[in-house]
C-alpha cells in the first residue's frame, strides 16, 4: 500500500516490505505510547499518586541511556535478528506490565518495552540505511514514521476503548496480541542479509564530529518538550473536564490524525527543504502551541487547538531528524541513531518526573506547557547553531 508513494528509483525490496515494516512498528508504538495518556487511570489501579507512577516512567525512559550501546550491538547483528528480538521483547514487556501486581512489576514491564523497542527501531533503521541512499531517506523514514501517529491513532485508541470496556490490563494484553502478529509477519517477510563492517568502522562507531553533538542535544530538548505534554494531557482532561478512558482515547485519536498529517508532510517536504531546516521549523511551531496552552488551559476547545499545534510541530521535527540521525556516523547508522534516541529517551525520562511534579504542584497543565515551550525554543536554537556551523555538509545539499 505505501509502495505507491515510491517511484522506480527505490528498490523492489524496499517497495515490497515498507508496508509490513510500518505495520509492525505501529504495534510496537502502540504498546510504548499506551501508558502516558492513561497514566492517571493506571495510577488509580495501583492506588498511587501521579508523581509516583511518573517515577516508574522515568526509570523506563532512563533506560534509553543504553541506546548508544544497543546501537553498536545492533550494528553487529543481522537487521532481521535485531527486529525480531525487539518484537519479542516488547511483547514480553507489555505482558509483564499488564499482569504486574504492583508498581515495581509495572516498572519492569514498561522498562522492558523501552529497552527492546530500541532493538526493533535501530534494526529497522539500519535496514532502511542499507537499502536507501541518504538523499532519498527522508521520504522512506517519513512514510514509516506514520506508524508513530497510527500507533496513537489506531493502536492506543483501540487499547483505550478496551480499557474503558474492561481495564487497562486488558488494554496491554491487546497490545501483546498485536505485537505477536507483527512478529510472524516480519519473520516471514524480512530475510537475513549479510552486511559487512570494517574494523575501522567499528572503532569509529561513536566518534561524532563536534557539531554533530548538537543534533543529539536537539533531540534531548525536543523530547523534553514533548513529554511535558504527553505525560500530563490525560490527567488534565480528567481533572479539568472529567474525561474518562473513552474520552481520553477519543482525544488521542484526534492527536493521531495530526501526527499522521505531520509525518506525511515530512515525507514529502523534508528532503526538499533540507533536514536541518525542517527540524528547526517543527521545533519552532511547538513554542506558540505550548505558550497558548499555558494561557488557555481552562478552556477545552482552545486548549485542544493549542495541543494540536504543539503536536504538529513536534512530529514534523522528530520525523525530519531521524534521517539526519542515521547519517551522523555513515557506516554505522545504528550508532548515530542510537545516540540520538538515547538523548531523546533521557529527555523523556527527565521530564516524566519534572512534568508530573510540576502538574501536581501547580494543580494543572499550564506549568508543564510553559516548560515544554521553553524546551522547544532551546531545540530550535540548537538546530539553528548546528546549521550555521555547517551541518551535515557532506550529505545535505
Amino acid at each position: 500500500m505505501l509502495s505507491r508513494w515510491l517511484d522506480d528509483s527505490y528498490s523492489n525490496i524496499v517497495k515490497k516490505n515498507i508496508t509490513a515494516l510500518t505495520a509492525a512498528r505501529l504495534t510496537t508504538n502502540a504498546c510504548y505510547r499506551f501508558t502516558p495518556p492513561f497514566i492517571a487511570i493506571i495510577a488509580k489501579g495501583f492506588n498511587v499518586s501521579l508523581s509516583e507512577i511518573g517515577v516508574a516512567l522515568t526509570v523506563s525512559e532512563l533506560s534509553g541511556l543504553l541506546s548508544p550501546f544497543i546501537g553498536r550491538f545492533v550494528d553487529r547483528l543481522s537487521r532481521r535478528t535485531a527486529m525480531l528480538a525487539g518484537l519479542i521483547g516488547i511483547a514480553t514487556g507489555a505482558l509483564v506490565a499488564g499482569v504486574s501486581p504492583n508498581l515495581i512489576g509495572f516498572t519492569i514491564g514498561v522498562t522492558t518495552i523501552s529497552i527492546t523497542k530500541n532493538f526493533f527501531d535501530l534494526g529497522m533503521s539500519g535496514w532502511i540505511s542499507d537499502h536507501v541512499a541518504y538523499e532519498k531517506r527522508g521520504r522512506i523514514i517519513g512514510l514509516t514514521e506514520i506508524s508513530w501517529a497510527l500507533g496513537l491513532l489506531l493502536g492506543v485508541s483501540i487499547m483505550g476503548i478496551i480499557t474503558a470496556l474492561f481495564s487497562w490490563r486488558v488494554g496491554f494484553m491487546t497490545g501483546v496480541i498485536g505485537v505477536l502478529i507483527s512478529t510472524s509477519f516480519i519473520a516471514s517477510r524480512i530475510k537475513t542479509e549479510p552486511h559487512e563492517i570494517s574494523s575501522r568502522a567499528v572503532d569509529d562507531g561513536l566518534r561524532l564530529s563536534g557539531r554533530a553533538w548538537l543534533v543529539v542535544a536537539t533531540m534531548f530538548a525536543t523530547m523534553c518538550a514533548s513529554q511535558c505534554i504527553f505525560i500530563t494531557f490525560g490527567a488534565w482532561l480528567g481533572d479539568e473536564f472529567n474525561f474518562g478512558a473513552l474520552g481520553i482515547a477519543a482525544v488521542g485519536f484526534s492527536f493521531g490524525l495530526v501526527e499522521l498529517y505531520a509525518s506525511l508532510t515530512s515525507a514529502s517536504k523534508t528532503d526538499k527543504w533540507g533536514k536541518e531546516r525542517s527540524i528547526a521549523i517543527g521545533s519552532l511551531i511547538m513554542v506558540p502551541g505550548g505558550l497558548m496552552l499555558a494561557v488557555v488551559s481552562d478552556n477545552l476547545i482552545a486548549g485542544l487547538i493549542a495541543l494540536m499545534i504543539y503536536i504538529l510541530g513536534f512530529e514534523f521535527a522528530v520525523v525530519s531528524m531521524l534521517p539526519l540521525a542515521t547519517h551522523l556516523v555513515p557506516k554505522r547508522p545504528g550508532s548515530g541513531l542510537g545516540l540520538v534516541i538515547g538523548a531523546g529517551t533521557l529527555g523523556r525520562g527527565v521530564m516524566s518526573l519534572v512534568a508530573t511534579r510540576a502538574y501536581e504542584t501547580s494543580n494543572g497543565i499550564a506549568l508543564p506547557a510553559l516548560i515544554g515551550a521553553v524546551s522547544a525554543a532551546v531545540a530550535t536554537l540548537l538546530m539553528f547553531i548546528y546549521h550555521r556551523r555547517g551541518g551535515l555538509v557532506h550529505a545535505e545539499n
